[in-house]
């Protein structure tokens, strides 16, 4: 399974694994043809791994009680914690190394912090959490509940293929990944960060998280944001010499959620995952106070020009600096119909990477005819029975490419004129929707099981309203150098005006408003603590 090329590559890494690590292999070659697949599969691997490494071994496990196939990691003389049920290769393999070094004691990149506060954890606490190998932001949920597990006995986690353990996907009402159970009950859904996942167990953590921010001195630059156009901002102000800070809910925005990159210029393609790692790598290179995990609730501007500038967030805290790069980015636009968030998570997606494994063999349909819309069909076509896809212009706004691609599928359906009014369910999930034909006005019902929509992007700045100025979409309006309508508050990317929403833009965006704001600060001299009783 493994080339040879990466097998050596694992060789160095394994010999971070300092004691014995068991791989107990829970496979069996004589049930169904699927899963006698997968066991042989899932074996072979695990073999392939253990003759990397003199301290990896294999053993059988018992498979009366224990999904099949499916593997455990342990330390020799110790009872698993982390468990993967299916063949943890695509996206989630990294997981797995992870795994096993995390196992073997290769310490992890963890704060000293954070990481005793894991290990102080004092509750028996057993995760599950579904997901489809193609999943770009499954890894990282795994990948934390993973450390919880290896770094506390108390703690198990279990990563479960959603697409081969089908009946416990449909038992329990998983249709959106990644989704986690704790003890039996749903926790998560979606990207969440280890952070957020010990602050929902450890009650005080938020409480002391915000203690720790207030406690902080100001900054001269304040990035509020982790995509492309805020990592950028953090690394231009940094080598300035300034005292920068950035606070974000994570690093990388809707990077995260692309798959394929092939425009960014001198690379020729990569993913948004390792975009958003290097990214990451890149800022903490520099003296970057990086604050994740963390929402902006209110803009304070300052009293007076060269003052301090207020950032209220939503855990209490408030950061305060001199000059503040609103990089807060986009999020999927929604339909805004009846039933659309009824049935959010039951049906009604918007990563078709992410959450179309979950739909094989049903009938789903795709909201919007531009590049991502069509993207979307192509991708779902090879998973599903069918794909409806809906665009409310009277033709695809797709590039030709895409549409040829798309009308040679046998099980594309292409609705045009169509104005989607609702979406249907049963209490549970998604049963179908109704749409409009715009050039007759009949309402027209299809049946169905899933809905992906692709209809754009909308800037999140509803905690921006009335502070600075924004245009009808709701984008911040600035000038050429990043400069809103309140002094000493910027903004990049896309939040802004910026009429083209690319990767390389927003960076681009991003090291301007940096220098924008250095060259505010250079020409605004910071007030007199006199001045400031005054």
């Amino acid at each position: 399974m493994l080339d040879a090329s990466l097998k050596q590559q694992l060789s160095t890494y394994f010999q971070n694994i300092s004691r014995t690590v068991e791989i107990v292999a829970f496979v069996d070659d004589s049930l169904s043809a699927e899963v006698s697949a997968k066991s042989k599969e899932l074996k072979t691997l695990a073999h392939e791994l253990a003759e990397l490494s003199d301290n990896i071994t294999v053993v059988a496990g018992d498979t009366a009680n224990a999904r099949v196939p499916s593997i455990a990691i342990r330390r020799q003389g110790e009872s698993a914690g982390i468990h993967f049920a299916g063949v943890p290769m695509g996206h989630e393999f990294n997981s797995l190394i992870l795994a096993l070094l995390h196992t073997g004691g290769h310490d992890p990149k963890l704060e000293a912090e954070l990481m005793e506060q894991v290990k102080g954890l004092d509750s028996e606490l057993n995760f599950e959490t579904y997901i489809s190998l193609s999943c770009q932001n499954c890894p990282e949920v795994v990948q934390a509940l993973n450390l919880l597990a290896a770094l506390n006995p108390k703690i198990r986690h279990t990563m479960i293929d959603g697409a081969l353990f089908q009946d416990e996907v449909d038992e329990r009402k998983v249709m959106a990944v990644p989704s986690v159970f704790l003890n039996g009950e749903s926790f998560a859904q979606g990207r969440i960060s280890l952070k957020d996942i010990v602050k929902k167990i450890d009650k005080n953590a938020g409480k002391r998280e915000a203690e720790t921010i207030n406690s902080k001195a100001s900054f001269d630059t304040l990035i509020v944001g982790g995509g492309p156009s805020g990592a950028a901002a953090a690394v231009y102000s940094a080598r300035k010499g300034i005292r920068t800070g950035l606070v974000a809910d994570r690093f990388g925005g809707q990077v995260m959620d692309t798959m394929a990159i092939e425009n960014f210029i001198s690379v020729k393609e990569t993913e948004g995952p390792k975009l958003v790692a290097n990214l990451e790598q890149h800022v903490k290179d520099y003296d970057v106070d990086i604050m994740t995990g963390q929402m902006a609730k209110v803009l304070k501007p300052a009293t007076e020009v060269g003052g301090l500038i207020d950032v209220e967030l939503e855990n209490g805290a408030t950061v305060s600096s001199r000059s503040v790069i609103l990089s807060t980015g986009a999020r999927w636009r929604e339909m805004n119909v009846p039933g659309e968030q009824e049935y959010r998570g039951k049906g009604v997606a918007y990563c078709p990477h992410c959450d179309g494994p979950l739909f094989k063999g049903k009938r789903v349909a795709v909201i919007g005819g531009g590049n991502s819309g069509v993207e979307a069909a192509i991708d779902l076509a090879g998973i599903v029975a069918k794909v409806t896809l809906l665009e409310f212009d009277t033709k695809l706004r797709a590039d030709e490419v895409l549409q040829k691609k798309l009308r040679s599928l046998p099980n594309v359906e292409i609705i045009t004129n169509a104005l989607t009014t609702e979406v249907q369910g049963n209490g549970e999930k998604v049963t179908g929707l109704v749409y409009k034909n715009r050039e007759t006005d009949e309402l027209v019902n299809i049946e169905l099981e899933g809905i992906f929509v692709q209809i754009g992007l909308v800037p999140n700045t509803e905690w921006l309203k009335g502070v600075v100025e924004l245009s009808p979409r709701g984008e911040i309006i600035v000038d050429e150098r990043g400069q809103t309508s309140v002094p000493g508050v910027f903004a990049a990317g896309d939040v802004t005006t910026a009429p083209y929403k690319q990767i390389i833009i927003a960076m681009g965006s991003g090291a301007g408003a940096s220098l924008g704001a250095f060259d505010y600060l250079i020409r605004t001299p910071e007030p007199s603590v006199t001045d400031e009783a005054a």
